[in-house]
Parts: C-alpha cells; structure tokens; sequence
C-alpha cells in the first residue's frame, strides 16, 4: 500500500514534504487538494483533517496531518543515511530545535503576511496594516538570529541538508508575492541559492509552486 500525501501543489507547507521525500528517496503518491476551491473542507477530507489544512499523510490507518510531523514520519522510511534528520544525536536534537524554532518564531509570520496577500489579491479584502506590520517586525527579528547563524555555516544544522533546512525555507516559497524582508539579510538569501543550488527537489518544488500560482492568479483574469 503506497503512502499517499494530500495537498494542493501551490502550498510551501505540501512543499516541504514532495521535497523531503524527494531527497529522502520515499515513494509517495500525490492526491491534489485543491485549496481554492474549497476542497480541504468536505466531510471526506474533513475525516482526515477536521482543521481543513494541507497536507496530510495517509500510509493504511496512519494519518498524520501536521507537517514536521509528516517529514519525521517519513525519516523513519528512509535509510539511515537519508533521512535528513542529522548523522548524530547531537545533530539530530539540534534539527529538532530548529524545526520547533520554525514553527514557533518563523514560519507562522510568513504564513500571516501570505494570508494577507490572498485576501487582498483572490477577494478584494484590504489588508490589514497591524497584521502586516506586526508579522514584518518578528520576521525581521528572526531573520537577524538566522543571519548570525549563517554568518559561518553552509546549512542550519552540520555539513549537509537536513529537515531544518526545509522547514526554515518554506517561507521562500511566497515571500517575492508577499513582501518578506528576507532580502535585507544576506547570508540568509545566500543560503536559500545553496539550498536551490545544491538541492534538486528544493527547485523542483519551486518550479512547481510557481506553475500553480501562476495558474491560480490566470484564472483571475
């Protein structure tokens, strides 16, 4: 029985996972969910996600509906050698850190600045300017501890890619749409080229994020 992941291919979250498992050589089986249209809130996906989000991990009765979640759960599928969650203990305590830190102090922010961005762009809403602001300052405030992280480093944690590195450039995946600073940080914006650079499923993915946002804002007129 395959592993199937439900997402919608314009997501930075679904990204995440199709890259993960990617690098992690993990077969999995895409089920579109598209989120435009509505189709995370039927009763059907409502069974396997009552918070309506993308995406979901389905392997036989497994369901796991939260992202870091989803990629630790695939780890457990791949070689040792492959499953981007450190070569050490110590390493792999400190992806765990920076995976809890993305979800904590990074990640959300972008997602508030994203929502933002749809309201105004896909319903007309006005975005509201407390939100924006409030969202740009902690970015910016984390982003400062990123730099300083990277100032010396050629990825978040150890020699190589790891679930860290994911997780904390899921926010590249919108900011050009949305107006993240993250330009205004140098060694951030250089590690995120390392990570296209040097990680196929990483570009891929964005190739592919931009082919469903660019048919999205089509269908806009």
């Amino acid at each position: 029985m395959s592993i199937k992941l439900y997402g919608d291919p314009g997501s930075g979250s679904l990204r995440r996972v199709t890259a993960a498992a990617a690098v992690m050589g993990v077969d999995i089986e895409r089920i579109n969910v598209d989120l435009f249209k509505g189709e995370s809130h039927t009763l059907e996906f409502l069974n396997l996600n009552p918070h309506g989000l993308t995406p979901v991990l389905q392997d036989g009765d497994t369901v796991i509906w939260e992202t870091s979640a989803i990629n630790l759960y695939l780890a457990t599928k791949a070689s040792p050698d492959l499953n981007l969650l450190g070569r050490t203990e110590a390493e792999r305590f400190e992806v765990l850190q920076w995976m809890f830190w993305s979800g904590e102090q990074w990640r959300v922010f972008s997602t508030f600045l994203f929502n933002e961005w749809a309201g105004k762009t896909l319903m007309g809403k006005p975005p509201t300017d407390a939100v924006v602001e409030l969202s740009m300052g902690n970015i910016r405030s984390a982003a400062t501890v990123l730099d300083a992280h990277l100032a010396s480093r050629k990825f978040i944690v150890g020699e190589a890619v790891t679930l860290a590195d994911i997780d904390i450039a899921a926010p590249f995946s919108q900011y050009q749409r949305t107006g993240a600073p993250f330009d205004e940080f140098p060694n951030l914006m250089a590690w995120h080229q390392r990570l296209l650079d040097t990680v196929p499923a990483w570009a891929a993915t964005r190739d592919e994020v931009e082919r469903r946002m660019a048919g999205v804002l089509d269908d806009l007129g």
